[in-house]
């Protein structure tokens, strides 16, 4: 089949449109959550934040947390809603993640399959029980420089928060993740290291790519979102401390 890669197009919060999908470069900070029924509440707080008209046809086929940044992909009328979202259900859309986390995940590639449930002490939170649904998630270190790694992730299930619990699990939780990992920067030797961590702004986790096979036509679809700056300005920072602290040696 061919394939279509796509980038950036314009307005640049545009990744991605043909005459059925539109794909979005969601911002750290929105949410996509919305009461059964009301997800046209939180397509419209999506348009309104990319700067594009709120009553544009359009209709959510997945969700990222809050502080997650990166693809969102919608349908554009009724039928691609219906078609896109079975893609989802089939799991027939690789999904990637990158994330900065906290210490050097062993061993470096490796795969994290545990069950999820709701947290009954609280409920904003999931967590690890065996009772819970089938969860995987697929990782892999890019780097691991001082305190912290940069890994690639791929969820081959669609779990609530999975990749957050999922890393926390094997303690190894999402820098800037308040709700799983608590201030980890304490620990950090390096001062100017541990001054960044504390101040980071966000959660670093970040949808990069989404990759699917466009059900109307069977061309290939490849959707991307760099990575915000806050990754590469903070994985700077650790390899700077990584340096140093090899020249003291």
């Amino acid at each position: 089949m061919p394939s279509r890669a796509v980038g950036r197009s314009r307005p640049e919060v545009i990744l991605f449109e043909d005459e059925r999908f539109l794909a979005l470069e969601k911002p750290s900070g929105l949410s996509l959550a919305t009461p059964r029924g009301r997800d046209g509440e939180a397509v419209d707080r999506l348009l309104q934040s990319t700067g594009l008209d709120p009553e544009r046809p359009a209709f959510l086929l997945h969700r990222l947390d809050v502080g997650t940044s990166g693809v969102v992909l919608l349908a554009k009328d009724p039928e691609a809603h219906r078609r896109g979202s079975a893609l989802f259900q089939e799991r027939r859309i690789e999904k990637i993640y990158r994330a900065v986390v906290w210490g050097h995940p062993v061993p470096a590639h490796g795969v994290i399959e545990a069950a999820l449930g709701m947290d009954r002490e609280d409920r904003r939170r999931m967590r690890v029980v065996a009772a819970g649904k089938p969860a995987k998630t697929e990782y892999r270190t890019l780097e691991r420089p001082s305190a912290i790694a940069h890994l690639e992730l791929s969820p081959r299930t669609g779990r609530t928060h999975q990749i957050r619990v999922h890393l926390a699990f094997r303690g190894h939780p999402v820098v800037g993740d308040d709700l799983y990992a608590g201030p980890r920067w304490r620990g950090v030797a390096d001062r100017q290291l541990r001054r960044r961590l504390e101040e980071t702004p966000r959660l670093l986790l970040h949808a990069l790519r989404l990759s699917f096979d466009q059900p109307f036509d069977g061309v290939r679809v490849v959707v991307e979102s760099p990575e915000p700056a806050a990754f590469e300005e903070l994985l700077a920072a650790a390899r700077r401390a990584t340096a140093q602290a090899r020249a003291r040696r």
